[in-house]
């Protein structure tokens, strides 16, 4: 079933109407009709079988047939923290990491990041990233859309710290292995990964000295746009969000 996300949403038996990208999407590309159902969810983190009444010049008109909580969210809110890559790889890891259920992204300016757009261009970069969010979390059926933050500088992040449960920093200086870090009480953690290089050693003392806890993620070294992906997937199979 094709799944939609929106805003103030009615309760079950009200209509909603459909505008945008959305409706173009619902008539020209799947060429659906009335009587047809899709899912629509919203902030709530509620999913809507929905069923559409009417097609207009306005819009998709839809009537919500029932509701009920998404049961596609992981039990963890995840943020991650990752160091701006060059070209399209942050795309990457944004449309990868919604799909394996991270909770927020927030793209970080490092000493050794090559890729440091001006104002103008970190804009136009935060419109697509949160575009590929939106539509990684319409593919993957999640119950929410992963809010992506503009980019910040590393060392003007200490006091955000301070709201998790756990901060893990992993980085090629090794530290310790993943399952010894986390835990059934850990219900928000913050991971932080660096870029093409990796972190200067002055980086690694600040999170550090903020309460981040060095791990690995094994011997083996990864891409910067790899290793968001591989530590995502390992944190929900360790929480038991893989199964």
């Amino acid at each position: 079933m094709d799944w939609f996300f929106a805003e103030n949403i009615g309760e079950e038996g009200s209509t909603h109407l459909i505008t945008g990208e959305d409706a173009v999407h619902i008539t020209k590309s799947l060429r659906m009709s009335v009587g047809e159902v899709i899912t629509l969810c919203g902030s709530d983190k509620k999913e809507r079988l929905c069923r559409i009444e009417h097609i207009s010049p306005d819009g998709v008109l839809v009537r919500i047939c029932s509701s009920e909580e998404c049961t596609h969210e992981p039990d963890i809110e995840v943020t991650l923290y990752f160091a701006l890559t060059k070209g399209d790889k942050p795309e990457t890891v944004i449309q990868k990491s919604t799909e394996l259920g991270v909770y927020k992204i927030i793209p970080v300016l490092t000493d050794r990041c090559i890729s440091r757009p001006d104002n103008k261009s970190a804009h136009k970069k935060l419109l697509r990233y949160r575009k590929i969010a939106m539509q990684a979390a319409m593919q993957s059926r999640r119950g929410i859309i992963p809010e992506v933050f503009p980019l910040i500088e590393l060392r003007k992040i200490k006091e955000e710290l301070t709201r998790y449960d756990k901060v893990i920093l992993f980085y090629e200086g090794g530290g310790k292995p993943l399952r010894e870090l986390i835990s059934e009480k850990d219900k928000k953690i913050a991971i932080f990964i660096g870029p093409e290089g990796g972190f200067e050693e002055d980086e690694v003392d600040f999170l550090t000295e903020n309460g981040a806890i060095p791990s690995t993620l094994g011997k083996r070294i990864l891409r910067a746009e790899t290793a968001p992906i591989a530590a995502l997937a390992a944190i929900m199979l360790h929480t038991r969000n893989l199964e």
